[in-house]
């Protein structure tokens, strides 16, 4: 049975997912790039940035799980891109040139129509103007009994969260304080939702947390 999930979502020490002022020179965010440090380490990170190498052990264990056995994904605007409002033209196709690393069918929400963008390694760029339900309804129809991804960013997976309609998360939780940014737990009741903490591990680099319905 399909799944909804996040996974290798990280995450400061006081809940944000995104640093202040995001912009296209700094899509995470001021100090954004801080909480990724577990990730940047790894073999999966590397390969995807067509690098040899890497660390192994239990973070490169979630960085894989984190992309593997998807059948779709499902991103927001703002993790697509920095263009606001109407599409100018057809130039933006990611920050992830021509090869992005999803592979699949990936659903992004919008409010601006735009044609599927086909790119290289079976990623298909999908423009969804329904909303979170139409997306995850074509996600999974599209997902071929694999599980779907909620890839961010945090107002993506608080939409989902709210609505009831994820099952799983893994966040990987950096050793850094933020202060103020892109908050994914502020006014979520998550025990009330269903969420409980179904296992963690400790590294040098992240606390990887697990909960489930």
């Amino acid at each position: 049975m399909t799944k909804v999930r996040v996974a290798a979502f990280s995450l400061s020490v006081d809940g944000f997912g995104a640093g202040p002022e995001q912009s296209l020179s700094d899509p995470l965010g001021k100090r954004g790039t801080e909480l990724f440090e577990w990730f940047f380490r790894t073999r999966t990170f590397r390969a995807m940035i067509g690098k040899d190498g890497g660390s192994e052990g239990v973070d490169e264990n979630y960085a894989a799980r984190g992309m593997a056995d998807f059948g779709a994904f499902i991103l927001g605007r703002n993790m697509f891109g920095p263009i606001r409002g109407d599409w100018p033209d057809d130039a933006w196709k990611g920050w992830w040139g021509p090869n992005p690393p999803y592979h699949a069918p990936t659903f992004i929400l919008t409010h601006h129509p735009r044609e599927p963008i086909v790119m290289e390694g079976g990623t298909t760029f999908h423009f969804v103007t329904g909303g979170i339900e139409e997306a995850l309804a074509k996600a999974k129809a599209a997902a071929g009994g694999k599980d779907v991804k909620i890839g961010g960013g945090v107002s993506t997976v608080r939409q989902y969260l709210k609505a009831g309609l994820v099952d799983e998360m893994h966040f990987a939780i950096s050793p850094v304080v933020l202060g103020k940014g892109e908050a994914m737990f502020e006014g979520i009741d998550l025990p009330a939702l269903g969420f409980s903490v179904r296992s963690h591990e400790m590294t040098e680099l992240a606390a990887h947390v697990v909960l489930s319905k």
